[in-house]
């Protein structure tokens, strides 16, 4: 029986798994996580940390990434639901600067898979949304980087009002974040591994 289900996106290395999950009136039963499995499609790297965060409706987290111990993320929502983002910035990449995005929740179960060499970022859709995501290297603060969310380069459709949000609300330290045009990415072509 397969456990997992992979689910290709439009950016070749990002892909999301939809986990089988059984249900009855009881509640429901999931393995959320298990290397063998997550091997299975592809993530040979070993977790060192996991990131859990609680926002409220309209919060945008992002767009992050580490320049020197980067981190492939593996994503999913406990509570809530998010819009999440995932840009290209590897260089020479034939998809630099492209970002996609899509909805997950907690009541589909899916996960997204974030290789090292992308930047990401979330808006969350709903009060009290939590989000936990494991990754593949320990958080350094002096690595930390990222891009700013509105970044026109980007066009990023942040769907803000088909979920009835008026605006933004962003850190004072995401909101000073550099566009991508101001950016020297730390990531070639093919460091799709930490």
């Amino acid at each position: 029986m397969e456990k997992l289900k992979k689910i290709p996106t439009s950016l070749s290395d990002i892909f999301i798994i939809e986990p089988k999950v059984f249900s009855d009136s009881r509640g429901f039963f999931f393995e959320s996580y298990s290397s063998r499995d997550m091997e299975m499609m592809g993530i040979s790297d070993d977790f060192v940390q996991d990131n859990q965060s609680c926002s409220a409706k309209g919060v945008v987290r992002g767009l992050h990434f580490q320049i020197k111990h980067p981190q492939g993320k593996l994503v999913r929502v406990l509570r809530g639901s998010i819009y999440d983002v995932v840009v290209d910035i590897r260089k020479q990449s034939p998809t630099f600067g492209t970002s996609i995005g899509f909805e997950i929740s907690a009541q589909d179960f899916r996960m997204i898979w974030i290789p090292v060499g992308f930047a990401h970022g979330f808006l969350s859709l709903e009060d009290h949304t939590e989000v936990l995501y494991k990754t593949t290297d320990f958080y350094y603060p002096e690595y930390d980087a990222g891009i700013r969310w509105n970044d026109p380069y980007l066009g990023i459709n942040w769907p803000l009002a088909q979920h009835g949000i008026s605006s933004a609300i962003i850190s004072e330290k995401d909101a000073k974040l550099p566009l991508l045009k101001e950016i020297v990415s730390p990531f070639a072509c093919g460091d799709s591994t930490s």
